[in-house]
């Protein structure tokens, strides 16, 4: 298998309090990564330790055979590691288009002129186009997670690490946004996907692993994961179907 990402026995704490402890996780080039656990394991953690959003304290992230450990956020981003975020937050007083500008500007180190036409790809493939003119605060709440994917979306990402992305939504929306993630994986692109809506992660996984007081529980083909009785019995606080 081509691993495109390798975290290596990594650690964390905040506070004394551990939160990340021993976890190591690989990540096959082309494959999408389902990440289950209750809230609270250490899920949001680990993908800020593979974006450099916080230091570790022990252990290696290595990216396409190279130790990103301690590389900063901006050059991880660059290297092809992209992310969206469980709250989206973006730039309300610009317009849509001026938001995936951004991104594609600071994210993959390119003039705005070089930039226009991939924003404008990016947009029409998570069904923005019609919207880039918008300003990014008038965008309904599926919008805006349309607009968070977009904006990763622009930084070119060979990795792309989607943190609840259907989180919040109704399930037509749900519906909706899998359309889409089911085109990016089309693309080749890697996945890895942290979510509570189990029904939609199961939908496009091919690989499930559970993370549970900042380690590995275990991993495997999604259904089979999530029916186990260790993961009933943490996750969802039930016996195996």
């Amino acid at each position: 298998m081509d691993v495109v990402l390798d975290t290596q026995g990594l650690r964390k704490s905040f506070g004394g309090v551990l939160v990340i402890d021993d976890l190591s996780i690989s990540v096959n080039r082309g494959e999408a990564l389902g990440i289950v656990g209750p809230n609270g394991a250490g899920k949001t953690t680990w993908f800020n330790l593979i974006t450099g959003a916080v230091r570790v304290d022990g252990g290696k992230v290595i990216f396409e055979g190279r130790d990103i450990t301690h590389l900063p956020r901006y050059e991880r981003c660059r290297a092809g590691i992209g992310r969206t975020f469980q709250i989206p937050r973006p730039f309300t007083g610009m317009t849509v288009f001026e938001n995936v500008l951004v991104g594609a500007t600071h994210g993959r180190n390119q003039s705005e002129h070089a930039s226009y036409e991939h924003c404008v790809d990016v947009l029409e493939r998570v069904g923005l186009a019609k919207k880039m003119n918008v300003l990014a605060g008038s965008l309904t709440l599926l919008e805006r997670k349309r607009l968070e994917l977009a904006r990763a979306l622009a930084t070119d990402p060979t990795l792309l690490l989607l943190d609840e992305i259907a989180g919040g939504l109704t399930e037509a929306e749900v519906q909706e946004l899998l359309q889409e993630i089911r085109k990016l994986r089309e693309t080749g692109i890697t996945i890895v996907w942290i979510e509570h809506v189990v029904h939609a992660l199961l939908a496009i996984a091919d690989r499930v692993t559970v993370i549970n007081f900042g380690r590995k529980l275990c991993e495997g083909q999604p259904r089979e994961v999530m029916n186990s009785a260790e993961v009933q019995a943490c996750y969802m606080g039930g016996t195996p179907a």
